[in-house]
């Protein structure tokens, strides 16, 4: 059984979630806009949350949105702390370079993931213990001889 946490919500449309065992329920926008290529604008979702201390929202794109017409989230993932109580907005991003994209209130433009964070308790040291992949990173573990591995 899946845990749950309540989370009020002020919002003339409550997200939900499309399938069971769902990570993202969905969120719709609130307003029209037209974006055109390589646009970004900042819609609105109407949706206020109260969120428990210790956990945290990330909004998030909608894959059928990025594969179909190119639309992503600028600030992927949007982070929503607990003491926040505002109106979620999403910025949007069309990445297509040839077509405009049009958003209708009702439209589903991200979805919303709730998880508990914990608090980290960052420790000054002198140095950080040995691991096998050290400090490769950026793509260090793609490649060996110049071809995909």
């Amino acid at each position: 059984m899946m845990d749950t946490v309540d989370v009020p919500i002020i919002s003339a449309h409550v997200p939900v979630y499309a399938h069971p065992g769902d990570a993202g329920a969905d969120l719709v926008a609130a307003e029209a806009a037209r974006l055109e290529p390589g646009q970004r604008a900042l819609i609105g979702t109407g949706v206020r949350i109260a969120l428990p201390e210790g956990y945290v929202a990330f909004v998030v794109p909608r894959s059928g949105l990025a594969a179909k017409h190119g639309i992503t989230i600028v600030n992927a993932p949007g982070t929503v702390d607990a003491g926040y109580r505002g109106e979620i907005k999403v910025s949007l991003l069309n990445t297509d370079a040839d077509h405009a994209f049009d958003v209708a209130p009702g439209d589903r433009i991200a979805q919303l993931i709730v998880m508990p964070v914990p608090r980290a308790n960052f420790i000054p040291v002198d140095a950080l213990p040995d691991t096998a992949r050290g400090e490769g990173g950026f793509g260090s573990t793609g490649y060996t001889t110049g071809q995909p591995a």
